[in-house]
């Protein structure tokens, strides 16, 4: 027997607690680890509480997110002790996720954990680092340099935006964090941002199009009427990663930005990237994103502690990267 967090759902609605499960529990799978690690997204928030749609059917572990070592596998590409990392897949929403200390998946879903890269580490970046990681690739393969203006982050108290910062401000760019947490600001320049822009100043929408030139690329994790705002502030050429929705998912703007100054619109898409391309943002995280600002950004937790993160994440109030040990 060993422990997991277990969802269940009544008449009177979901109710998540740490209870036992055994082998025979797990999904059938090729591989099955030894979980050391997970963390709290945006979307184990809605797992851990109501389901937000994700969940399918009930009892279910949540956790989009894990990192340990093989226990057993019926694949030739994974033996037993090979440290591994797991994002996204649909695991921990269709399928049973990392907050056990055991988890069983198909050899697909998994990718070995770059060397140097420990597996709490790899969850202090988890999907929210590994998201990062793909819009600035994104951003850089579309002709982002350190020279141009600055790089905005939206959203930036949070796990992506946090590790877009780190990541950014390491590879030479000046970066422009927007937050609606003004306590927030110490934080973020702690990171290296050297801008702090106030939700309020950018979270509306204007009747002029197009405004001065002042992005050279942005990452955008709030969608809506900011992101609308945004579209029209880069700069000739420039692009913008969009990576969430926490400001909604409408998109109140116009063709202009895009016809009359070139600018790009990036859709980045964590769940479903393919094998070599999660191995090469997983290589650049090991090698770009200092591992002291994540230290910094980490807060620990256990599985008794996330019945009450996921309601915080929903809420806004998580602050960085949580890292849990599924083993305290």
């Amino acid at each position: 027997m060993f422990n997991a967090l277990v969802v269940e759902k009544t008449e009177t609605g979901t109710h998540a607690a740490v209870r036992e499960i055994s082998y025979d529990d797990l999904p059938a799978g090729d591989v099955t680890v030894l979980v050391e690690y997970s963390t709290v997204n945006y979307k184990d928030g809605l797992c851990i509480g109501p389901g937000g749609g994700l969940v399918r059917t009930y009892p279910h572990v949540p956790g989009i997110d894990f990192a340990g070592t093989v226990e057993s596998s019926d694949d030739p590409r994974y033996k037993a002790g090979d440290a591994v990392v797991l994002t996204g897949w649909r695991v921990g929403e269709k399928y049973w996720g990392g907050y056990s200390q055991k988890a069983r998946v198909k050899a697909d879903y998994l990718v070995p954990l770059p060397e140097g890269l420990s597996s709490r580490q790899a969850m202090a970046v988890g999907t929210a680092g590994f998201t990062a990681m793909l819009a600035i690739m994104a951003l850089e393969d579309h002709g982002l340099h350190p020279e141009q203006a600055p790089v905005l982050v939206t959203g930036a108290a949070g796990g992506v935006g946090s590790v877009a910062i780190a990541i950014l401000v390491n590879l030479g760019y000046e970066v422009a964090a927007v937050t609606g947490r003004p306590e927030a600001s110490d934080y973020l320049k702690a990171l290296g941002a050297t801008q702090i822009v106030a939700r309020s100043d950018i979270n509306e929408t204007t009747e002029r199009p197009l405004e001065a030139e002042t992005w050279s690329g942005c990452v955008d994790a709030v969608g809506g009427d900011m992101l609308a705002r945004v579209l029209g502030q880069m700069a000739y050429g420039a692009s913008v990663a969009a990576v969430g929705l926490a400001g909604g998912a409408g998109l109140p703007t116009t063709v202009i930005p895009f016809l009359l100054r070139g600018v790009n619109l990036l859709g980045i898409d964590s769940v479903m990237q393919p094998f070599e391309n999660r191995k090469r943002a997983w290589a650049r995280i090991a090698n770009d994103l200092p591992m002291d600002k994540l230290e910094g950004m980490i807060t620990a937790a256990t599985l008794a502690d996330l019945p009450v993160l996921g309601k915080d994440i929903l809420r806004g109030q998580v602050q960085g990267r949580v890292v849990v040990d599924v083993n305290a």
